[in-house]
């Protein structure tokens, strides 16, 4: 009977790796595919530096690209293209209009 108890735990336990893995799966494929060039991340650098401009104070990435309606990583390219410009400053872990 011991045996029994052991291989339900066993199979309870590959189930609930299962479904962790397909979960990994699910998140990893919801990623936004971000189209790398000139047009593209001006568009985002746009889109953040109005984020930033109708905000009026520090935001972080995750604010950002929650008030630009954009990604992460959307955010992060128009950050980039703003930076190489001297566009913004930053002050602990926050972004603002330099």
């Amino acid at each position: 009977m011991a045996e029994k108890k052991t291989t339900k735990k066993a199979a309870a336990v590959k189930a609930e790796e299962s479904k962790k893995a397909t979960v990994k799966k699910a998140a990893t494929a919801k990623k936004a595919v971000v189209a790398i060039n000139a047009e593209n991340a001006g568009f985002k650098a746009g889109d953040v530096y109005q984020a930033l401009a109708a905000a009026e104070k520090a935001l972080t990435v995750k604010e950002i690209a929650k008030a630009a309606k954009i990604s992460e990583e959307e955010t992060l390219l128009g950050l980039g293209w703003l930076f190489k410009e001297g566009k913004l400053a930053t002050a602990d872990e926050k972004v603002t209009l330099a």
